[in-house]
């Protein structure tokens, strides 16, 4: 089975997805599972995980229908405020539905030791217990602070979405490496190779920009923890969906069947744990 671990859906509102600024307009209209399907179809995909783009619990319910409504959809990685005081209470709600399968903050927009935060670490305790997974969505700056969070919690399964972001447009790539080889040393952590054409120079990258990339990815995490994901919509700023899913395929053209289907599918699916529904 090949999975998308990674796409988004939206009612375009505004206010609700004030991220979506004039560079990115194309962005500003819905995006919901009946445009995606024919796209997964298409490209041999048998299902998808949704992955929250707005901080607010109105989202994690709005993908959850989602998944309910559509058989593609395998899962959600929702968002509920890791900080509350009430986190566990509102993880009891929300972990009654089973396509709830992780959860994700947009860390990116944080401080660099948002992670560090004693309120953000307490609702990271509580994942484990609800068999959710913890996205990492970050930047490069954030790496310290994520190797902290992630050898803290040992038990707890994390993945790095979109390879921690490195600056693929300007070539840098040292101290990324340096510090994704030492994140992926805890074997809790996980990779997801996905958003690497926004990262890149939209209008002229070419497959080799990657590779370099690839390889640091693929030599720290091993094909056992690495698994795919599309960044639909957002990749569409940079790539049509068969163009970046063609620069992964390209990478592991000759690696064997039991590795691509790991990577293309079968980690997802251990993960997330998508067998439980």
């Amino acid at each position: 089975m090949r999975i998308d671990s990674h796409q988004h859906f939206w009612k375009y509102d505004p206010i609700r997805y004030s991220w979506i600024d004039e560079n990115i307009a194309i962005l500003r209209r819905d995006f919901l599972p009946e445009h995606l399907n024919p796209i997964l179809k298409k490209n041999n995909m048998d299902g998808c995980i949704a992955i929250q783009a707005d901080q607010s619990e109105h989202e994690t319910t709005f993908l959850l229908d989602c998944a309910q409504n559509d058989d593609l959809v395998k899962g959600v990685v929702g968002w509920l405020d890791l900080c509350s005081e009430t986190i566990e209470d509102r993880l009891t709600h929300f972990s009654k539905n089973k396509k709830l399968v992780g959860l994700r903050h947009i860390v990116q927009e944080e401080p660099d030791d948002f992670m560090l935060r004693a309120d953000f670490q307490h609702g990271i305790s509580k994942l484990k217990q609800f068999g959710l997974v913890y996205d990492i969505l970050l930047y490069p700056t954030q790496l310290r602070a994520a190797i902290e969070l992630v050898q803290k919690f040992p038990e707890q399964a994390f993945i790095v979405d979109h390879i921690a972001k490195p600056y693929i447009k300007n070539g840098e790539i040292k101290k990324w490496k340096q510090e994704i080889e030492e994140l992926a040393q805890a074997p809790n952590v996980h990779c997801k190779i996905s958003g690497m054409v926004t990262e890149a120079d939209w209008k002229g990258w070419k497959i080799k920009d990657f590779k370099s990339y690839l390889d640091v990815v693929f030599n720290a995490f091993g094909t056992d923890r690495i698994l795919y994901g599309s960044d639909w919509p957002v990749c569409t700023l940079a790539a049509e969906y068969q163009e970046q899913l063609n620069i992964i395929e390209t990478y592991i053209s000759l690696f064997s069947e039991e590795e691509k289907e790991k990577i293309m599918g079968s980690n997802a699916i251990r993960f997330y744990n998508l067998n439980r529904n």
